[in-house]
């Protein structure tokens, strides 16, 4: 048999499959209630509802990548501080070393707001 006769015949059990069970290609599925902070649930359904995304998606979205993935997908850090990351450090210190040498230029809050 080769590859096309054999793609054929899945398309055509598939198809089969698909009358058979009355049209529905969905997996099994099952409920599952978390708890979670209302508000981050509520800022959440927001986010997801701007980009055509439900919760429910966007959670089976989080459960296939980290089964595809094999992890966690995306980095999850035990700092409880993170603002102070290598990266903003040198920044940090780049902007103490300007101090120092007199590089200072004052504003108020009114003209910082201005040139945004």
């Amino acid at each position: 048999m080769n590859n096309r006769t054999y793609d054929i015949d899945i398309a055509r059990n598939m198809r089969y499959n698909f009358i058979a069970k009355g049209g529905n290609i969905m997996a099994e599925t099952t409920n599952l209630s978390i708890r979670i902070d209302k508000t981050i649930k509520s800022q959440a359904e927001k986010f997801f509802s701007e980009i055509g995304m439900s919760m429910s998606t966007a959670v089976n979205v989080f459960f296939r990548q980290t089964l595809r993935q094999g992890k966690i997908p995306f980095e999850i850090s035990a700092d409880a501080n993170a603002y102070f990351n290598e990266a903003n450090m040198k920044i940090i210190q780049e902007s103490i070393r300007q101090l120092d040498e007199g590089k200072v230029v004052e504003k108020t809050i009114a003209e910082l707001k201005a040139m945004e």
